[in-house]
């Protein structure tokens, strides 16, 4: 629960941190108009992101015996992969994305175009929300799947308040403490699941080379 948990809230957060910076922006340059596309994008970006997990798991659940092995190995590696270089990019650009968010919305206003508003938030929260479902597949091979659930359910909660009260110019919450924190956080999750991905891998080598021995002694009987 406490992986799935702490992955969500990040996720989730860094999330409404850019719908909340994208919409405060419009306001700031009276267009509200725009504001509905935003919105359209964030729905759109949901919808894919739930799609996505649901494939995710689907496969997963799908497959069996070595080609499951191989497949939950490669998830996990891969979350590791992306969960390091999230880490990594945030410690060195965080401070430059509200900058770069307000000049791409400044460019679809330019544009006149509420499509490439819709499509700026879709690419922005569809990241993370893919981002998300990777990870909590992920993690959901380490816990029971409720525990994941709840845990997701909690981070997402706690992810959608900080970032309505952010929105609203509250800075209860000391973002770079946070992400500082869950950094850290993240580091010992993505070593978990290195471990564990690695295990499958060899599982799935193991069980593979049991079957050619057998295939083996089949052939000399």
């Amino acid at each position: 629960m406490s992986q799935s948990l702490v992955i969500t809230l990040r996720e989730g957060l860094e999330a409404a941190l850019i719908i909340a910076i994208i919409l405060a922006y419009l306001r700031r340059v009276d267009y509200p108009s725009g504001i509905p596309a935003v919105w359209w994008g964030v729905a759109g970006a949901v919808v894919m992101s739930l799609a996505a997990a649901g494939l995710i798991f689907a496969l997963g659940t799908a497959l069996e015996g070595r080609a499951e092995e191989v497949f939950e190995g490669v998830a996990m590696l891969l979350a590791v992969a992306v969960l390091a270089w999230m880490v990594v990019w945030m410690k060195h650009e965080a401070r430059h994305v509200k900058g770069r968010l307000e000049a791409r919305v400044q460019a679809a206003l330019h544009g006149g175009s509420t499509v490439a508003l819709a499509s700026l938030a879709f690419v922005a929260v569809g990241r993370e929300g893919l981002e998300t479902a990777l990870f909590l597949f992920a993690a959901s091979k380490t816990a029971t799947p409720l525990a994941t659930l709840a845990g997701a359910i909690a981070g997402l909660s706690v992810a959608v308040v900080l970032g309505i009260a952010f929105a609203r110019g509250s800075r209860l919450l000391d973002l770079k403490a946070f992400f500082n924190v869950t950094g850290v956080l993240l580091i010992f999750i993505a070593a978990g699941l290195l471990a564990r991905g690695i295990h499958e891998l060899q599982e799935a080598m193991d069980e593979q080379g049991r079957l050619q021995d057998e295939i083996e002694a089949a052939g000399a009987w």
